[in-house]
């Protein structure tokens, strides 16, 4: 089976959240299933610059106004199709943002060329090879649909995967007539959205499936809550939607033998960890006093509930704990963790932006991991704290709250327990979920007996591959 996955950052090339991760590890993990995949992704200049001797399979003299080249290149296992459109990608700043951190006003253009010019490949740009079915991620990604209900490629299946309702790409409707869009489609069966061209919107539309990245979203953005503004119109789509939980690349993310942190070690050897906890400890400046090491590896927003944990940390201090803040976002919450910095020299440590490095050191040494997410459409830290035997303390939420076995009674008892979940999002929950992990860090066997289960738990691909697949499958035997 010959599979176009489009999305617009993968690991390792580029990567700003859990989207790349999924994008990056989802091709070799369904190569045992019977499909290949090919990623369709922009040609950012750290993609460009990573690349070794791509060669032109296809290509634009006019994309948008444009010429533009579509490369073949193998990058680190990935077959990787690359857009280069120097004039749409090539910018000093991030995938989605100047430097300033405001979006590109050009957004709508650059990520519509990337979803036509995977309609095309689906429609047999490309002499030497054409899919069978495409899938696409996000808003970025999501007029491919759209254009292919318009092109060559009219049948073929499409599905979506939504990672972050939140995210919709919602532009105004002056740039509808520069998306080289036929005018029926600027209508509410298509991307009209409230009078604005939705680019979300339009795949949600046409897509013959839509996936989220856990089974519990799937059903929260069917409600006011969590929708968005979409939960209406996935209601009336409800039999194409579905979750499949992600995974998460075990070869990378793998503590016996993670070549970023200071000591391997596995399930039967965690007493290793400790050299671990002295290295992050040392980077973070923390003091010799016993106590758990709690980290944060996060966007620092308030859908990240952020803002929650900044009213705990003055607790986490007192009853004995340290924190570890690995983050940027928010300016103010940015401000309240520094405070807070200052305010606990030995006990808080904070290191400002993001640092693939430095988060696996804090996965290895760190005794619990703090996931107080508002909404969490999968996650992907907690599944790297299970995996390294860091305890995740979570909102019960979305995927938090299908990957996490809460440590109540009945599952320590059973010894399953593999974490720590709370409910609602407020100070005083989270505060009862660290009394509780307090509690049970006292507790030397629970605890560890909460590590083991937790690097026991299947945090692979592999079942989530073999839903992906049967998905595909079924939408093909439709024909």
């Amino acid at each position: 089976m010959e599979v176009l996955s489009v999305a617009s950052e993968v690991f390792p090339l580029v990567k700003t959240g859990g989207l790349a991760d999924v994008a990056g590890a989802l091709p070799a993990a369904l190569n045992p299933h019977g499909v290949r995949m090919r990623t369709l992704m922009p040609g950012y200049p750290i993609v460009m610059h990573k690349l070794k001797k791509p060669q032109k399979i296809g290509g634009f003299d006019n994309l948008f106004g444009y010429p533009a080249s579509v490369l073949a290149v193998d990058h680190e296992g990935l077959d990787l199709l690359v857009l280069d459109a120097p004039e749409l990608f090539d910018r000093d700043g991030g995938p989605y943002v100047d430097k300033a951190g405001l979006d590109y006003t050009d957004n709508f253009r650059r990520f519509a060329a990337l979803s036509l010019t995977a309609a095309e490949i689906a429609g047999g740009l490309l002499p030497s090879w054409k899919p069978e079915l495409v899938h696409v991620h996000d808003w970025q990604a999501a007029l491919t649909p759209v254009y292919m209900r318009f092109g060559p490629a009219h049948g073929m299946p499409v599905v979506l995967t939504i990672h972050n309702i939140a995210f919709q790409g919602q532009f105004g409707p002056e740039v509808f007539p520069q998306l080289a869009l036929p005018p029926e489609a600027f209508s509410i069966s298509f991307v009209e959205y409230f009078g604005d061209v939705g680019f979300l919107k339009g795949g949600l539309q046409t897509a013959n499936a839509v996936t989220t990245v856990s089974p519990s979203y799937a059903q929260e953005i069917l409600t006011p809550e969590f929708g968005m503004g979409f939960e209406g119109l996935l209601t009336t789509r409800l039999s194409h939607l579905s979750g499949i939980v992600n995974g998460i690349d075990t070869s990378v993310w793998d503590p016996q033998t993670d070549t970023h942190i200071a000591e391997n070690y596995g399930p039967t050897s965690l007493k290793k960890r400790e050299s671990n906890r002295k290295a992050l400890s040392a980077h973070f400046g923390f003091d010799n006093t016993p106590g758990p090491i709690f980290c944060v590896v996060s966007r620092l927003t308030w859908q990240k509930g952020m803002d929650v944990l900044a009213e705990v940390i003055d607790d986490i201090v007192d009853n004995g704990g340290k924190l570890a803040v690995l983050g940027s976002g928010d300016p103010s919450l940015e401000s309240a963790f520094l405070t807070a910095a200052a305010r606990h020299p030995g006990r808080m440590g904070m290191v400002t932006g993001y640092n693939e490095p430095l988060s696996h050191l804090m996965q290895a040494g760190a005794d619990a991991i703090l996931i107080p997410s508002r909404f969490e459409p999968c996650g992907l830290t907690q599944l790297y704290g299970l995996r390294y035997g860091c305890v995740p303390i979570v909102a019960h939420t979305g995927g938090l709250a299908d990957t996490i076995i809460d440590a109540n009674e009945a599952a320590l008892a059973a010894k399953v327990a593999t974490g720590f979940q709370f409910s609602p999002v407020s100070a005083a929950s989270l505060r009862q979920a660290l009394r509780r992990a307090f509690t049970a860090y006292r507790q030397p066997k629970v605890w560890a007996r909460l590590q083991a289960q937790g690097m026991k738990s299947d945090v692979s691909w592999d079942l989530s591959a073999h839903r992906y697949a049967d998905l595909y499958s079924s939408l093909l035997a439709k024909g």
